[in-house]
């Protein structure tokens, strides 16, 4: 094969390359963050396409705002854990909010919108809550927020241990590694080292079970920084890989607006 022809293999070869590349990157998990959902309809329940639906962050005050589709459905996605208002405006109806929405790590929230007819001056607030059971998927799982892992007891400030409440999950057999003494858990009848351990989306499994600490995870940061965690058992899905055992997603703790005053 002559030089020119070569080189223009070569050159095919990397575009390819780097387009495969690119076409993958909105892929990645999402494993730190949730989604909100939902459908906006009128009084007579028919779908209103082109509706503004405002989502603001509770606790930093930052908004992002998309559009109802023709089928007057609207998504948020990915959406960092924390309690949201939403706000939903169109032409001829009143404006609907609703607050207090909270966002859980990995959690499919759906919220449906029911517009009125009238100005859009005039604001009609809902104050029903989210439903706490979630029908978007099948898995199964527990959430621990910073209430539960500041609050609740716990061996050496080591807030892996809660995970051994979550459905599925039992404290593992005493080993000579001593995984039993380090927050590790048995989930589904396999073995601790078979979990998925991931912190704030990253990847923090160790490659070889730490025999000075007898943990499976690499960082264990402490337990005023986590903000919450999440345990999923059984059916988790297929973007998570990896485990054939649980998926553990702990998240670090964000900054707000809120002051405290420490005295």
């Amino acid at each position: 094969m002559n030089r020119p022809a070569c080189s223009w293999i070569l050159r095919s070869s990397f575009v390819l390359a780097v387009g495969v590349i690119l076409s993958v990157l909105p892929l990645q998990a999402q494993v730190d963050t949730g989604s909100i959902t939902g459908t906006v309809t009128d009084p007579s329940g028919a779908v209103v396409s082109g509706a503004k639906v405002t989502l603001t962050n509770e606790g930093t005050a930052a908004a992002l705002a998309v559009t109802t589709g023709s089928d007057g459905s609207y998504t948020f996605s990915p959406v960092k854990i924390g309690s949201y208002k939403i706000e939903a405006t169109a032409q001829g109806f009143k404006t609907i909010t609703q607050s207090n929405i909270v966002v859980n790590v990995s959690a499919n929230v759906l919220v449906n919108l029911k517009l009125q007819t009238g100005s859009v001056t005039e604001t009609v607030e809902v104050t029903s809550s989210v439903p706490v059971l979630q029908t978007q998927d099948a898995s199964v799982g527990q959430v621990m927020d910073s209430r539960n892992v500041n609050n609740l007891p716990l061996n050496g400030r080591n807030f892996t241990f809660l995970a051994q409440l979550s459905a599925g999950v039992n404290s593992p057999q005493a080993d000579t590694r001593g995984n039993a003494a380090s927050g590790a858990f048995a989930a589904n009848g396999n073995r601790p080292a078979q979990n998925n351990y991931m912190l704030d989306g990253i990847d923090n499994n160790s490659d070889t079970v730490d025999f000075l600490n007898g943990t499976n995870f690499v960082v264990l940061p402490p337990v005023d920084a986590i903000q919450e965690f999440k345990v999923q058992s059984s059916d988790f899905s297929a973007e998570y890989g990896r485990s054939g055992a649980a998926d553990y997603y702990a998240t670090i703790q964000s900054i707000t607006n809120d002051v405290h005053v420490y005295t």
